[in-house]
C-alpha cells in the first residue's frame, strides 16, 4: 500500500513539474493553487500601458510612435475579429497588453493598415503586410520587444509600460 501511494505522489509530483516547466508564469500559478486544492480569481492586468511601436521594411524605417495600448479583440482583412489579449492559447489567465494588440491601436491612431492571417490551431494572428509591405515567400514580419524576438505570438506575450515593440521586415 505504502509503495502504491508513493508511485501515485511521484507521479503527480512529476505531472506538476511538467506543467509549471511548460506553462507561463500566470498559468503555472494557477496550476500549483488548482493542485494545492484551492482556487482564486487572478486579477485582470490589461491596464492600458504606453509603449514605443517600431515598423521598419526593408527599405527601412515605415513607422515609430508611441501608443498606449492594451489587450483587444483586432480585426484584420484577411484573418477576420479574433482576441488579442494574452489569454491566447492559454498563456495568461487573464486579459494583458499585446504585441499585436499595440500594432492595431498605432495603426489605428497613425492611420496605416496592417493584416494577417487567423491561424486557429496557433490561436493567434501571422502579421502579414504593414503599410503595403508584404514579405511574401522571402520576408516575416519578425516581432521583437526591448530588442529580443518574441518566443510566442504577438497575442500571447504581454507587454509592459515601455516596452519598445519592433515589427521588422525578416528574409528567411
Amino acid at each position: 500500500m505504502k509503495r502504491a501511494s508513493a508511485a501515485r505522489h511521484l507521479v503527480a509530483a512529476t505531472a506538476l513539474g511538467l506543467v509549471l516547466a511548460s506553462a507561463p508564469a500566470a498559468t503555472a500559478a494557477t496550476a500549483v493553487t488548482e493542485a494545492a486544492g484551492t482556487s482564486h480569481a487572478v486579477a485582470s492586468t490589461n491596464a492600458r500601458v504606453k509603449v514605443t511601436v517600431t515598423v521598419k521594411g526593408p527599405d527601412g524605417l515605415l513607422f515609430k510612435g508611441k501608443v498606449r495600448t492594451r489587450g483587444h479583440d483586432v480585426t484584420t482583412a484577411t484573418g477576420g475579429t479574433h482576441r488579442c489579449d494574452g489569454t491566447n492559447g492559454g498563456a495568461h489567465a487573464s486579459a494583458v497588453p499585446t504585441p499585436t494588440a499595440a500594432l492595431d491601436d498605432a495603426a489605428r491612431k497613425h492611420h496605416f493598415t496592417w493584416d494577417g492571417t487567423w491561424y486557429a490551431s496557433f490561436d493567434d494572428f501571422s502579421v502579414d503586410t504593414i503599410k503595403n509591405v508584404n514579405g511574401g515567400s522571402v520576408a516575416y514580419w519578425n516581432i521583437a520587444v526591448n530588442g529580443v524576438s518574441t518566443p510566442v505570438g504577438g497575442c500571447q506575450f504581454e507587454l509592459e509600460a515601455g516596452d519598445k515593440v519592433a515589427f521588422t521586415w525578416t528574409a528567411f
